[in-house]
């Protein structure tokens, strides 16, 4: 029981360096190093970036060999929606309602009851206000909020260098709501080389947050994250957009290793939500640890 204890202990300890690397970040300029060395304090083992086999090693791989300029105007919340528009269509974009370079300049005024507000260059949800009702909205705290997060830097912290030359703004769009007991749905396709592999769908994200985890024919699958369990005894429906999502999923993905493609389903349809290149950054445990080799098999480094 000690020694579980102690091992506990130590496991929070890396993490917290690896927390302290990261806010120190300016003292490690080498990209290599840096990843190796918080890879080792988050995930407790070393990085193999000679020959990458699981999919956290092989984000951490990409990150550093696959630099594709387009790859930054994907990340931005911004311009992301013009290139998604410009490949499957405007009707899966959600309508924007304002953009602004400082949070001094947001006319609140003229924002609906509902609505979301973010920053261009956020990451992991980092940035992002769901506002449900203005009139209790704390505009004095979001403003410092947003503040934080327009000087963040996903770049610096995580070596995800798409996000480097990202202009930090912040945008506003219309709220999307769902009347479904799970509320909203995320889903978040992961594609390697145009061909959706599996699909994680998040549910129940405004009160406990959870997901499941299928493969694109709508099968369960066990495996999951650690810090974001799969949860087998609550089963997502098949979703009757199915077929088109992959199909979007697919056009959005062509010719790229490894992205995310992430959409909502509506009454209306599709709507698009984001594009991932290195969801958690690389750095999430996975349950069974096979599992993280498994979708790392998926993804061919060989054509880079």
């Amino acid at each position: 029981m000690q020694h579980k204890s102690l091992v506990q202990k130590l496991k929070y300890l890396e993490h917290v360096v690896a927390a302290i690397c990261r806010k120190l970040y300016f003292l490690f300029p080498g990209d290599c190093f840096y990843l190796k060395l918080i890879y080792y304090l988050e995930m407790g083992k070393k990085l193999r970036l000679k020959n990458p086999k699981a999919f956290s090693e092989k984000l951490q791989w990409l990150k550093l060999y696959d630099r594709n300029p387009e790859y930054t105007k994907m990340v931005d919340k911004i311009s992301a929606k013009r290139y998604v528009a410009s490949m499957i269509g405007e009707k899966y974009i959600i309508p924007t309602l304002g953009v602004w370079d400082k949070v001094e300049d947001i006319e609140w005024e003229t924002l609906p009851d509902k609505f979301v507000i973010k920053t261009s260059n956020g990451g992991g949800g980092g940035g992002v206000f769901i506002c449900k009702d203005k009139s209790v909205l704390d505009i004095k705290s979001v403003s410092k909020k947003l503040n934080f997060a327009l000087k963040s830097n996903i770049y610096q912290q995580y070596r995800e260098w798409p996000y480097k030359n990202v202009k930090p703004r912040i945008i506003a769009e219309e709220c999307l709501e769902s009347e479904a007991e799970t509320g909203l749905k995320d889903y978040k396709v992961f594609c390697c080389n145009g061909e959706p592999k599996l699909i994680k769908v998040n549910y129940d994200v405004e009160t406990d947050y959870k997901s499941n985890w299928y493969t694109p024919l709508w099968e369960y699958m066990k495996g999951t994250t650690i810090n974001d369990p799969s949860h087998e005894e609550i089963q997502i429906e098949k979703p009757q957009l199915l077929d088109e999502l992959l199909d979007k999923a697919r056009v959005l993905s062509k010719n790229i290793p490894f992205v995310r493609v992430d959409f909502y389903i509506l009454p209306e349809g599709l709507k698009f939500g984001e594009l991932t290149f290195y969801p958690g950054s690389g750095f999430e445990k996975f349950d069974p640890e096979s599992f993280d080799e498994e979708i790392g098999s998926w993804i061919d480094l060989s054509k880079i």
